[in-house]
């Protein structure tokens, strides 16, 4: 999940996060107090990961009784956006995460000072072109809207889509790790491009006029109960993508190998969950292991 436009939105964020609240995050004033709870739990055995509903929270779910059997209990805790389930692992609400990819994380440390790190890669959601009314690439008009999502890491992967199935033109060497932007677009189309906030794109294409289109992200794209078999177009797998936006867990530094990541990782890691993923999702999620 490089994100300039999320990050610094924090004026814009800071209303949501009274909306969230319940959803794991709590006063600053408890911060200390919550990292020492969450690292001193008495028992050892309840691990509290974060993570959006769609797959991940549904996927853990799906491990509970796996964990239950190796003693540990585990609690999820749903969150509705890409900013909250970070400061709360850092504030020590969470052992772990479960919502984001690699480039996300690596540009939220960068952006907020913080010192989160990848514990391992389960699964990859291939990013899908949908059309309102609309069948095929062929048939998109001229000057149709193609909405896309905001942040750094995934507008560059929007816009590499749309580069793939020919509707824009990106400069010469563009990439997942360079980065690109709206204003990277060598030539647009003549299509009418709007980034809007990774979480809301869904609802807006179901609210947009026919004809229009839209990049969405997979686990939101499954929310809305989109599914991937009707996009017009999906990333291509035969790159690098599924393993540079695999989705990952996400622990802090010092503790991806710690007693309940491990266990948390192993149970996640199986046979039984990829025929989970693989019979739930029918190709909107894919895993990684």
């Amino acid at each position: 999940m490089n994100i300039k436009r999320i990050i610094t939105s924090a004026a814009a964020l800071a209303v949501s996060a009274f909306v969230f609240a319940g959803c794991g995050s709590s006063d600053s004033s408890n911060n200390k107090e919550n990292v020492n709870n969450t690292n001193s739990d008495a028992s050892g055995k309840t691990i509290v990961v974060g993570a959006t509903s769609t797959p991940h929270g549904e996927i853990l779910e799906h491990v509970k009784e796996e964990l239950a059997k190796k003693g540990y209990t585990l609690e999820i805790k749903i969150y509705d956006d890409y900013v909250l389930p970070n400061k709360a692992l850092t504030d020590g609400e969470l052992d772990a995460n479960y919502f984001q990819h690699t480039p996300y994380l690596n540009s939220y440390n960068k952006q907020n000072g913080t010192d989160l790190a990848s514990a391992a890669e389960i699964h990859y959601e291939p990013f899908g072109l949908y059309g309102n009314g609309v069948s095929s690439i062929k048939d998109v008009k001229e000057g149709a809207s193609i909405v896309i999502p905001a942040d750094d890491s995934n507008e560059t992967r929007a816009l590499l889509l749309l580069q793939q199935e020919g509707l824009i033109k990106l400069p010469e060497g563009a990439s997942a790790e360079k980065g690109v932007t709206t204003l990277d677009i060598v030539d647009n189309g003549g299509y009418k491009i709007t980034t809007v906030q990774a979480d809301t794109v869904a609802a807006q294409f179901q609210n947009s006029d026919e004809g229009s289109l839209a990049v969405i992200n997979g686990n939101y794209a499954l929310a809305a109960g989109l599914k991937v078999k009707d996009a017009l177009a999906v990333e291509n797998a035969d790159g690098d993508a599924a393993h540079t936006y695999a989705n990952i867990i996400a622990v802090r530094k010092g503790e991806e190998a710690n007693e309940k990541t491990k266990a948390l990782i192993e149970v996640l890691k199986t046979d039984d969950v990829k025929k989970f993923i693989e019979e739930k999702y029918n190709g909107a999620v894919v895993a990684i292991f």
